[in-house]
């Protein structure tokens, strides 16, 4: 039987249109910071924290629109899962690069740091079940929530805005054998870590 076209998105619920709005805020702050690295711009890095504040606003909607609409899927949830590694964990990790975290060690830290968020996003999904109450309700989180990554973004944000980029980063750089390696770069190996522990989280 041939496919019908537009069939998959005939199967989207209100709440998926948010989600995708999370996902288009999150590549368009990657794209305004391969601005930045192309002009040096700073105003890129606001405009980039700004669409990654812009995902957060549409995943907190998604989740209201779908209890109000009472309209959940197995398909919402991947699409909301998909939305956040793009928003809240390789975002804020190209985001910290642009502004000056480039040394071998900073990327291993920002490279784990996504790995983090991709296995929090993964466990959340195949334990979601196991979670819930009667109602069906995910109780609580295990590991910190990968939208917690915004309080990074934030700080980066505040940072362009004092002109503390590249080696002026916060904490400064230190070689390390043949590489810098800026400290500031060790809140997102905390936050990774934050993500995949087992640390319980009372769900609103």
């Amino acid at each position: 039987m041939k496919p019908k076209p537009f069939s998959m998105i005939r199967e989207f619920h209100l709440a998926d249109w948010f989600t995708l709005g999370n996902a288009v805020s999150g590549t368009g702050a990657l794209f305004s910071m391969m601005s930045y690295l192309a002009t040096a711009n700073v105003v890129h890095i606001h405009f980039a924290c700004g669409l990654v504040i812009a995902a957060l606003v549409f995943d907190i909607l998604d989740g209201r629109v779908a209890r109000w609409r009472q309209k959940a899927s197995a398909l919402g949830r991947e699409l909301d899962s998909l939305a956040d590694v793009i928003s809240f964990g390789v975002a804020p990790a190209i985001i910290a690069y642009g502004c000056g975290m480039r040394g071998l060690y900073d990327r291993i830290v920002l490279a784990y740091f996504v790995a983090c968020g991709v296995s929090r996003l993964a466990r959340y999904n195949v334990t979601a079940e196991a979670l819930s109450d009667d109602s069906g309700k995910v109780t609580h989180f295990e590991g910190t929530p990968i939208p917690t990554s915004i309080v990074l973004v934030l700080m980066l944000a505040a940072a362009a805005s004092a002109g503390a980029l590249g080696p002026n980063l916060w904490f400064g750089e230190v070689m390390v054998g043949e590489h810098y390696f800026h400290p500031l770069v060790l809140l997102f190996g905390l936050s990774g870590s934050l993500m995949i522990s087992r640390i319980r989280i009372p769900k609103p």
